[in-house]
């Protein structure tokens, strides 16, 4: 059986990252053997990251009683860890949202970019990489043209999401589907989408490749 967990990250209902997450779960069901679990980052109780859950920290080392914000911030992080903990593939469907992703997709980052659960330091301080046993997949629409040379500088969600799955956890990429274009040709925008969907589907059927 092969885990894979589905990271929803738009909440827009005729959004074209919504259409391919709902594409790829669709077809994914269909691939003997894989377990499917969702985590929509709009959905769960995900509060921003920031002091308050250093002072959680503290508070659990000292024994002390936690706030309510503290409390939801420590089971947040732990439940988004053991989520990612039971995939096998972990499968990122996104928005790119004025250069980058979405502030709840990046909560969820930051509950799981962990010293000691994503990567570690040797006594030497080098940076060694802990979930190399998991795959992930890209799945990112953008209505701009970002593939170009002239404008791959500028594009910061899919190079971000690489280099903390890839680059930090150690994670293979497993496969990529980018659709984009179609608010820059909205006459074309039908056909870039249904194409780009068509990609997505066999993405997900690539998922019986994963244990064969």
């Amino acid at each position: 059986m092969t885990n894979v967990l589905v990271i929803k990250a738009n909440n827009r209902p005729d959004g074209v990252s919504t259409k391919m997450y709902e594409a790829y779960v669709e077809e994914a069901k269909k691939v003997e053997g894989v377990n499917l679990t969702t985590y929509d980052v709009f959905e769960e109780d995900t509060p921003y990251f920031g002091q308050e859950l250093f002072n959680a920290f503290g508070k659990v080392q000292n024994g002390e009683e936690l706030t309510e914000i503290e409390s939801r911030l420590l089971a947040a992080k732990q439940k988004a860890m053991d989520a990612v903990t039971a995939a096998d593939v972990v499968v990122l469907a996104f928005p790119l949202w004025n250069l980058t992703i979405p502030a709840k997709l990046q909560t969820f980052i930051d509950y799981v970019y962990s010293a000691g659960f994503m990567f570690k330091y040797s006594p030497d301080g080098q940076m060694i990489q802990l979930l190399t046993d998991k795959k992930f997949v890209v799945l990112n629409a953008r209505g701009g043209y970002y593939s170009a040379p002239e404008a791959q500088p500028m594009e910061m969600s899919v190079n971000y999401i690489k280099n903390v799955f890839g680059g930090v956890a150690g994670m293979t990429l497993h496969d990529e589907v980018i659709i984009e274009g179609h608010n820059a040709e909205p006459g074309k925008a039908q056909e870039i989408i249904a194409e780009g969907i068509e990609r997505v589907k066999a993405s997900a059927q690539k998922l019986a490749t994963i244990n064969a």
